[in-house]
Order: C-alpha cells, then sequence, then structure tokens
C-alpha cells in the first residue's frame, strides 16, 4: 500500500516542524514503541497517525484510545475486551483496542493518567504482547506497535509515586516531542491558510489576514497551541466569511485575553463590541482584490466594519449558546434562575402530561425533590392539568 505523504501531518517550514517529519520518516518503519510528549494542542495524534502511514503496519487499523476519558472502572475492557457474563452488562464478548489493533498500531494518548494498577497492566501487555479479556480463560496473542502520548512529566509524575519507572523505560524507547506553537511562530501564516481553506463551506473564498494581523498572531503565545489557533480561524471563518481580516476590525470580545492585549496596544482604536456581518465580495471585487493582491495575500488593509449593529456578535454567540442577553439595567440572577428552573419544570410537566413520577426522571430528580419544586412554584393548584397514576392523582 502507497504511503501517504507527510506534506500534512506537521505543517510549517520552521525547524522544529522539519525536525519532526524527519524523525517520523526515520522511526516509521521500527516496530519498537514511541513516547511522544508535548503540551495539549501540539499534534500529538497526528503525529502517532503519521508514524502509521509510514509504516509498514500502514495496511492495518490504527486504533486511537484517550485513556482520561475513558472511566476507570470501563478502561480494562475497553483495551483488553471482555467475555460474556464477566461482569453485569456484558451481554457478550467483546474485542478490546489491543485486539483491534493486531498488525497495526494502537495509540495510547494521555498515558500519564493511567492509575497504577492498570499501568501495571499495561506493562504485562508489552513485555508477554499478550492480553487477558476480562473474564477470559487464556491469554490472546497480539502483534501491535504501541505508540503512546502524554502532556504530563513522567519523570516528575515518577518521583511523585503516580507514574512506575519500570513502565516508563518500556514506553520510552523512541522518544518524539513535538514543540509547542510559540516556538515556531513562523509555521502560523501556513497554518492560518490551511485552516482557513478547511473551514471554508464549499463555494466561499477562505477568510484571509493583513500583514499587522499575521504579525499579531505570530506574537501571541497560542497557551492552546495549533488547536487554539484551529478553533480561532474557524470562528473567524463563521462570523466572517471570505473576509479579509485586520487586527483592528475584529471585535476585542472574540479575541483570546493575550490577542486583545496586543490589540489595545497596537490599534489605536480597535472595535470593541461592535460588528456588522459583511456580504461576501461579488466575482468581480473578489478578481479586484486578487489582482491587487498577487505579490502579499496578506498586505491590503481590511476596510472598516460598519459600527451600527452594536454587539451583535455577542448577542450572537450568546443566542446560539441558548443564552439570553444582559439587559444594560442588569438583572436578578437569582430571580432569572428561578424563572429558567420553572420554565423547565412547566415544559416537563407537559411532555409528561403532568405525571410527576415520568417529570421526576425526566429532569433526572427525585420524586420528593420535584414535588418540594411543584409546591415552590405553585404548579400544583391548577397551573397545569395532573395526569397520570392514581398515586401521582393522590399526591397532587
Amino acid at each position: 500500500m502507497a504511503k501517504k505523504s507527510l506534506s500534512k501531518a506537521f505543517i510549517g517550514a520552521s525547524a522544529g516542524a522539519e525536525a519532526i517529519r524527519h524523525l517520523i520518516e526515520r522511526v516509521a518503519s521500527s516496530t519498537a514503541t514511541v513516547l511522544i510528549t508535548g503540551e495539549s494542542g501540539t499534534g500529538k495524534e497526528l503525529v502517532a497517525r503519521a508514524l502509521h502511514d509510514q509504516s509498514d503496519r500502514s495496511g492495518g487499523n490504527f486504533v486511537p484510545i484517550n485513556c482520561a476519558a475513558i472511566p476507570k472502572d470501563l478502561l480494562e475492557s475497553e483495551l483488553f475486551g471482555h467475555r460474556k457474563g464477566a461482569f453485569t452488562g456484558a451481554m457478550a464478548d467483546r474485542i478490546g483496542r489491543f485486539e483491534l489493533a493486531h498488525g497495526g498500531t494502537i495509540f495510547l494518548d494521555e498515558i500519564g493518567d493511567l492509575s497504577l494498577d492498570m499501568q501495571v497492566k499495561l506493562l504485562r501487555v508489552l513485555q508477554e504482547r499478550t492480553v487477558d479479556p476480562v473474564g477470559g480463560l487464556k491469554s490472546v496473542e497480539v502483534d501491535v506497535r504501541v505508540v503512546a502520548a502524554t502532556h504530563r512529566d513522567l519523570e516528575a509524575e515518577i518521583e511523585a509515586g503516580r507514574f512506575r519507572e519500570d513502565l516508563y523505560y518500556r514506553l520510552n524507547v523512541l522518544p518524539l516531542n513535538t514543540p509547542a506553537l510559540r516556538q515556531r511562530a513562523q509555521d502560523v501564516p501556513a497554518l492560518l491558510a490551511h485552516f482557513a481553506e478547511l473551514f471554508a463551506a464549499k463555494g466561499q473564498t477562505p477568510i484571509t489576514f493583513t500583514s499587522d494581523f499575521i504579525e499579531a498572531l505570530k506574537d501571541y503565545a497560542w497557551p492552546g497551541n495549533v488547536r487554539e489557533l484551529s478553533n480561532l480561524v474557524d470562528r473567524f471563518n463563521t462570523l466572517f466569511s471570505g473576509q479579509l481580516l485586520s487586527l483592528a476590525s475584529v471585535p476585542s470580545s472574540l479575541l483570546p485575553k493575550g490577542l486583545r492585549t496586543l490589540q489595545a496596544e497596537r490599534v489605536s482604536t480597535p472595535i470593541v463590541d461592535s460588528l456588522e456581518i459583511v456580504a461576501p465580495l461579488s466575482s468581480k471585487e473578489l478578481h479586484q482584490s486578487a489582482n491587487a493582491e498577487v505579490m502579499n495575500p496578506f498586505a491590503n488593509p481590511a476596510p472598516p466594519l460598519a459600527m451600527d449593529m452594536h454587539n451583535e456578535v455577542e448577542d450572537i454567540i450568546m443566542l446560539a449558546q441558548g443564552l439570553p442577553s444582559l439587559p444594560p439595567e442588569g438583572l436578578s440572577l437569582k430571580d432569572r434562575l428561578a424563572d429558567i428552573e420553572r420554565d423547565l419544570i412547566v415544559q416537563a410537566l407537559n411532555r409528561t402530561d403532568g405525571n410527576v413520577s415520568q417529570t421526576a426522571r425526566l429532569l433526572n430528580l427525585q420524586r420528593t425533590t420535584l414535588i418540594e419544586k411543584l409546591n415552590k412554584y405553585d404548579l400544583r393548584q391548577g397551573t397545569l392539568p395532573v395526569a397520570g397514576n392514581e398515586d401521582d392523582k393522590k399526591t397532587a
């Protein structure tokens, strides 16, 4: 099977990006375990996938699992599988992630969050290359390439007694570190262009950025790394589809704190919280703009945005999240929360035709707690028709 290109595995021309791509090419063909370290959002899973795609195992499965996202009591079954009847709810045999990755690669993300007892079981798998399904009577051989990743300092975790030293040395055969985005700021323009094109809707022109905005984004520390940059571009693409953005034209409420500081320092009159969502340029305007930007697509300043729709974007975001806008005169938070609670109870009662027991289940409340709230909001005095079993009617 043809190996996939590394061009999108780690985007950028910086020394850090080049070093990662070089390491991927060097270690991909090995069967040794790889430990990828780096801050959250630096692309550890991208590197793991690239290692698989460049390896002789690329025809097999790439099976990722986030060790921190699965409850402790379910993780063993998830990794190693279980047999029918092994525990309550085990209605049939289940193949674990290690068996699914047989002949391919398993990616153990956030390995530093494994409990100590699971670390012991994983160590045995790495040593014996067999797994013991929960409730099984015999071991199952597996042929997998293990790639692990963590944002934690495992040596510090060992010192603190939270990570086994023997497991660390089993995992850390081929170490690989993904650099933070602030350490390869020159890759920011390429990443912006990549995500702008990725998030542009079909038939839409990707958003672009002026040189002043590019410089601010390069100077920003990016605590969330590439994941944060990706989310920011997605946000801009949704609200400013097809536009050329300058540092002054973006409301500060849409920027992370560090960028708001840079905007305040570098722009004399930034748009703080007002914005008109401008219609995309016509084809003629796009053609003229493209001709003007051939030498430098980020060189032209963005046109000023209208100021007659105060807080429009902020209101759009609040509405999209199902939240009300705060009126200028303010409000009583206690009364507002009580209104929300009462409205939800009324909706639930309507949905269940007034059945108290069903309403309590729908709201995930104890029946007695719901009755207290019904009395509190005077919802048992003929406000709503109550229908249901006899027990409910008597309570009513």
